[in-house]
């Protein structure tokens, strides 16, 4: 299952057009990929790099509960959505630390920028437990995946729980093909601290089994994709076992497939590493709805990867 992403990164390398972004990294990408992941293989978490695999269980309870606000994150030790927050915040007349201008643009591998910004970065996630009325005002991040999934807005003046009616569709009515979530909300994205990345997703049921298919319009290769992969196995995982099915394929179609130009030696050494066994997903047996899950009733069995790869991340 791993050579799918594996040759997409090649591919990229090889093949990818050089492009500028909003980040003003630079990329190479391609538009338009696919690939599949046959779940019932192994829980399709990468072993050529370690990927960790506590941050993707909490993001995607995050994403199931509705939740928009990064203080769930850090009471979980989860900081992968940290800089989106703390950008609103230093942008802010509420901030009066040292200038943060060039956030977004310069390196965080200068070393002094990158200290100074370490050490306000972690003030600031502090302030979001601690602090009520603070983490209301800067810990939340608008409209973005969770929302969209459990509240999205009505012209009634209502809202859609997507996610639980889906699921509802799946027991019901299998052979529907309007088992689909949105993310992409288009009235909502200004507002959002980052607009959805993966914005739609579609489920399909034979042969009792269930699959389900992402479409997502920008991937970042090398640090996104393996999370998204995942995550959305855990979630095929997680419906499948409520509605009482297995779990068959996940199938990733890309948009703008890209490697930031910071990304190719770390690419480069991934593709020399042998991909070694998938793990096995074990969920608690005495959970039945997903909306009950939590943390520690998701667990990995068998999963020895090769150590992590670091690589900075483009905001």
């Amino acid at each position: 299952m791993e050579e799918a992403y594996l040759a997409l990164g090649r591919k990229l390398l090889a093949e990818g057009n050089l492009k500028s972004d909003r980040t003003g990294t630079g990329t190479k990408s391609i538009f338009g990929h696919q690939m599949r992941f046959d779940l019932g293989q192994g829980f399709p978490l990468l072993t050529t790099k370690r990927v960790p695999f506590g941050l993707i269980k909490s993001e995607l309870l995050w994403f199931i509960k509705g939740d928009t606000n990064i203080r769930y994150l850090l009471e979980h030790k989860n900081h992968i959505w940290d800089e989106w927050a703390f950008e609103k915040y230093v942008k802010s007349d509420s901030y009066h630390g040292p200038d943060m201008t060039d956030f977004g643009r310069r390196s965080l591998e200068d070393e002094p920028f990158n200290e100074v910004y370490q050490q306000e970065l972690a003030h600031f996630c502090e302030r979001i437990i601690q602090d009520d009325v603070f983490a209301k005002e800067f810990g939340d991040l608008g409209h973005i995946y969770g929302y969209q999934w459990r509240h999205w807005n009505t012209v009634q003046g209502g809202f859609i729980d997507q996610l639980k009616e889906v699921i509802q569709q799946i027991k019901q009515n299998p052979d529907s093909r309007r088992l689909i979530v949105s993310a992409w909300n288009p009235e909502d994205v200004p507002t959002m601290a980052l607009p959805p990345c993966h914005t739609m997703f579609q489920f399909y049921v034979f042969d009792g089994k269930l699959s389900c298919q992402l479409y997502q319009r920008s991937a970042d290769v090398f640090l996104g994709v393996p999370f998204n992969i995942a995550s959305y196995a855990l979630l095929t995982h997680l419906i499948a076992h409520e509605t009482n099915l297995q779990v068959g394929e996940f199938v990733h179609t890309l948009g703008d497939a890209h490697l930031y130009t910071n990304h190719f030696e770390q690419m480069r050494e991934q593709l020399t590493r042998e991909v070694r066994s998938a793990p096995t997903l074990q969920l608690n047996p005495d959970k039945q709805s997903i909306f009950d899950f939590e943390v520690e009733d998701i667990t990995l069995e068998g999963y020895q990867p090769h150590p992590a790869i670091k690589a900075p991340i483009a905001v």
